[in-house]
């Protein structure tokens, strides 16, 4: 089993930016890929961004260049620096961890960027 606690989230103007962290507690050793999702009112949870355990990253093409997920493997945490935020980037934020054998959720965080 593994339990994810995020933080982090919050309101920000447009422009500015919020750093989330997700910290890993339990079977952490069978971590391979940390991540996290968002999901806007009325729209499909979607995938911002992944980190494998060797440090390999992917993004989804609308916060390229913007946000940047990295991962701290003595802690189990993973965070998402995310700078230039706009409106379309509310949604609740959420992290997830995969094993291969099983995914694992937070329980999300909100992060509100006003215009």
């Amino acid at each position: 089993q593994v339990q994810l606690v995020e933080s982090g989230g919050g309101l920000v103007q447009a422009g500015g930016s919020l750093r989330l962290s997700c910290t890993a507690s339990g079977s952490t050793f069978s971590i391979n890929i940390m991540a996290w999702y968002r999901q806007a009112p009325g729209k499909q949870r979607e995938l911002v961004a992944g980190i494998v355990r060797s440090g390999n990253t992917n993004y989804a093409d609308s916060v390229k260049g913007r946000f940047t997920i990295s991962r701290d493997n003595a802690k189990n945490t993973v965070y998402l620096q995310m700078n230039s935020l706009k409106p379309e980037d509310t949604a609740v934020y959420y992290c997830n961890a995969n094993t291969f054998q099983y995914v694992y959720w937070g329980q999300g965080t909100q992060v509100t960027v006003s215009s």
